[in-house]
């Protein structure tokens, strides 16, 4: 029930929000740069840069499951669309989003797997360490030092590559970025009062048709694709984006109306804050589920591990609160601006940040 639920309603669903918001704040380092007379895309370049080294560091030495190094070598390709039409952007955006269904029925036809010599290296890697089926699921659990994690973190990044093909991830976060960049272009995020009614008629659409074909996607996730790969991306397509869409526009209408609310303080911190979270998520996930930490891993269901990520977010909640209420930056968004711009930066507060309570 835990999974048939997870595919429902978060399966898919919070990488389009990430994607959406990396579109937005591609618009917000150009205008930024234009309003200050700078080089946007020299920043913008750099940025991406330093953002492909954070995920390479973080899929090959602490978790395979890294979204860093796609997002940057993504990135890097959002310039090529920054002087054309509004129209042609969103054209744009709905081919790389549709693209996959194609690809998934070529492939289908020809009998044809992209993601083969990533396949074969995985196999080859690991018959050299001895990572068979047998072991596959118990590997990090009973791992006694990094070095055996790190054996299986390798070959980890070989089914993350697989899985990048075999999904058309690349294609996906593609259109997403471009309609975030359309959201931040047209600085839809800044009067969002003067839009309600579109954000209204988002929620309402992204629900009434995403949330049933949801219950179709989700019961052929957990079927196997019974109908094959081609239909259950286009379940993928109706139900995933439209329910996405719904939860970004919910979460826009429900700000307007309790604006004053302070969750919404609490839930900006950990934003402000949001390539420290993920990171730090994945060395906490070490600690718990890796061998060489508690070794919870196969050995907890997917309730309690939901619980966990939980508890989890809350408790960065808590420390993104804290933290900025202290410093200008999350630890590593400081590093990342410092390696981007080439210059020193104050992390100290200079009040302008929000009290803790």
């Amino acid at each position: 029930i835990t999974r048939y639920l997870l595919y429902i309603f978060v399966d898919g669903k919070f990488y389009t929000l990430f994607s959406l918001l990396f579109g937005i704040g591609f618009s917000i380092i150009i205008r930024n740069a234009e309003r200050k007379g700078t080089n946007g895309f020299r920043i913008f370049y750099r940025r991406m840069g330093m953002l492909l080294l954070f995920g390479f560091l973080h899929l090959m030495f602490i978790w395979s499951g890294d979204i860093l190094m796609l997002y940057a070598l993504l990135g890097i390709l959002l310039p090529l669309f920054r002087r054309i039409s509004d129209k042609k952007l969103l054209g744009w955006a709905l081919f790389f989003l549709i693209l996959p269904i194609a690809m998934d029925g070529v492939c289908e036809m020809t009998h044809t797997n992209l993601a083969l010599p990533f396949i074969h290296l995985q196999d080859t890697y690991c018959a050299k360490y001895g990572i068979n089926e047998a072991n596959f699921a118990y590997w990090l659990h009973d791992a006694e030092d990094y070095g055996t994690v790190f054996q299986f973190l390798v070959q980890g990044a070989c089914v993350r590559m697989q899985e990048f093909i075999i999904g058309n991830r690349y294609f996906k976060v593609l259109g997403l970025f471009l309609i975030g960049f359309y959201i931040g272009r047209n600085r839809i995020y800044a009067n969002l009062e003067g839009r309600r009614n579109l954000l209204v008629k988002a929620f309402r659409w992204g629900l009434t048709l995403g949330l049933p074909y949801s219950l179709l996607y989700a019961w052929s996730s957990m079927s196997g694709h019974p109908f094959g790969n081609t239909l259950h991306s286009v379940c993928y397509f109706i139900s995933v984006y439209p329910l996405g869409f719904a939860y970004a526009s919910g979460l826009c209408l429900l700000y307007l109306k309790w604006k004053e609310g302070s969750i919404w303080k609490w839930l900006a911190a950990p934003g402000r804050m949001a390539l420290t979270n993920y990171l730090g998520q994945s060395v906490i996930g070490m600690f718990l589920f890796y061998g060489i930490g508690l070794g919870w891993g196969s050995t907890i269901g997917l309730l309690q591990t939901e619980v966990i990520v939980l508890a989890v977010f809350l408790f960065q909640m808590l420390f993104s609160r804290l933290w900025l209420s202290g410093f200008r930056f999350g630890p590593l968004e400081w590093i990342w601006r410092m390696l981007t711009y080439g210059k020193w930066l104050k992390i100290k507060d200079t009040g302008t940040c929000p009290p803790v309570v």
